[in-house]
């Protein structure tokens, strides 16, 4: 039997390779601005956003080196009321923002003098929080632990379900006429010095004036990228849990109002409650390669450390738990624009900030599609900052050049925790 002949399908502005958030919201906002776009992957609205819990924490995530990261984080931040007032108008659905403050505390003394470090730094870089005592934490969260000895009060974080985001930016892609083709993405197409499009699967060719390479974790796995542009991400296993909190009577004090997050046993673990009723629970983060798996181990500590700081919590019904695939970079940072390849840029490797970075990166990447300019924001994370790979897939979990093949975004599990204020919000 002969393989089908290759097919040649419309020739868009803008293709886009992967459907998680960023790549959504690159294609939206780049529609939006006049280019006709289309994006290809299998499922389209899945990737590592799907699984976070969506914390909007530019200011409890400040940690030491990454100053520069925090001003693009916070100048996300700043576009987050209305970029929600646009897509909301845009679709007609509610995407679970909400203001409501991060209150980062502490159990022991080690702990505590980490918080006051973290809350010197913050003050150095202009950054407001605010130190409480255990009583005072206690009285902000009543169902916190006894033990808790004191923490930092962020008003300025707030919070996004995740999964609404995605599929708001799923309907507002469709309604700005942006073309999908639900189907995988084996291969980069160059020609003439000059990234072409792809071709999938099924032998058909898809062409385009520019590609972006947005596919996460995966972004370092597309076969025919020269090694000289190849995106040096990787997946970062991390494992989300989900319950459903107690209504209780009508005025009472809800079990928990703010996302609460602590360094319990060197790990870190973070709670965030839903309007509906819903307590996200992580966080996970294991350098273990493209697994996975859901452990028992992995829930069991994560309740037991959040029962650390929340007793009440394990008298909760367990709803989910789910696993998917940050997109690390090597220094925690974006990848944003264009490559020394013509034709082709990168909007990937956002690690725990994908849904944080949403509205900037798409206002970026819009940007620089359209007009050639990248904006002022995002220069520090051009992807020339980091040297070009010396051998296909090398620290990227990736494999020869001639195997890379790109099958979309999914995935982050449980394993062991890094030993700082982390989370998963991409």
């Amino acid at each position: 039997m002969h393989a089908p002949a290759a097919t040649t399908a419309p020739h868009p502005d803008v293709l886009v390779v992967g459907g998680g958030v960023i790549g959504l919201v690159t294609a939206w906002r780049t529609a939006l601005r006049g280019l006709r776009a289309a994006v290809v992957d299998p499922a389209p609205g899945g990737g590592a956003a799907h699984v976070a819990a969506g914390m909007l924490a530019a200011v409890s995530e400040l940690h030491y080196g990454e100053e520069t990261l925090l001003g693009l984080n916070l100048a996300s931040a700043r576009r987050y009321p209305r970029f929600v007032a646009e897509l909301e108008e845009a679709t007609g659905q509610d995407v679970g923002y909400r203001r409501c403050g991060t209150l980062a505390v502490a159990l022991d003394a080690d702990d505590r003098a980490h918080l006051r470090e973290l809350h010197a730094l913050q003050h150095r870089t202009g950054l407001e929080s605010e130190w409480l005592n255990g009583r005072e934490c206690r009285r902000l969260e009543p169902m916190l632990a006894p033990g808790v000895r004191g923490g930092l009060r962020v008003d300025g974080d707030h919070q996004v379900d995740p999964r609404r985001l995605t599929a708001a930016l799923l309907t507002a892609c469709e309604r700005a006429g942006v073309a999908f083709h639900r189907a995988q993405a084996e291969r980069l197409i160059v020609a003439a010095g000059r990234a072409k499009g792809v071709e999938l699967a099924d032998g058909t060719v898809l062409t385009a004036g520019q590609v972006v390479l947005a596919a996460g974790s995966l972004s370092g796995r597309l076969a025919g990228v020269p090694d000289a542009v190849l995106p040096p991400v990787r997946p970062v296993k991390g494992q989300v849990l989900r319950l459903r909190m107690p209504a209780g009577p009508a005025g009472a004090p809800p079990f928990l109002s703010r996302t609460v997050r602590a360094v319990v046993r060197g790990g870190p673990v973070y709670l965030v409650p839903r309007e509906n009723g819903e307590l996200v629970l992580g966080a996970t983060s294991e350098e273990m390669g493209w697994d996975t798996t859901v452990t028992a181990g992995g829930v069991y500590e994560l309740l037991r450390d959040a029962h650390e700081l929340l007793p009440g919590i394990t008298e909760l019904p367990l709803v989910e738990t789910r696993a998917g695939l940050r997109p690390g970079s090597p220094d925690n940072a974006p990848l944003l624009g264009p490559t020394t390849l013509p034709g082709l840029l990168l909007a990937t490797g956002h690690y725990r900030n994908g849904v944080l970075l949403t509205p900037i990166t798409g206002e970026v990447m819009a940007e620089v599609l359209v007009s050639g300019r990248l904006p002022e924001e995002a220069r520090p994370f051009t992807p020339d900052r980091f040297p070009p790979m010396t051998g296909a897939g090398t620290g990227t979990g990736g494999t020869a050049t001639g195997e890379r093949a790109l099958s979309g975004e999914h995935g982050l599990n449980a394993g062991a925790r890094e030993g700082a204020l982390q989370e998963q919000s991409a």
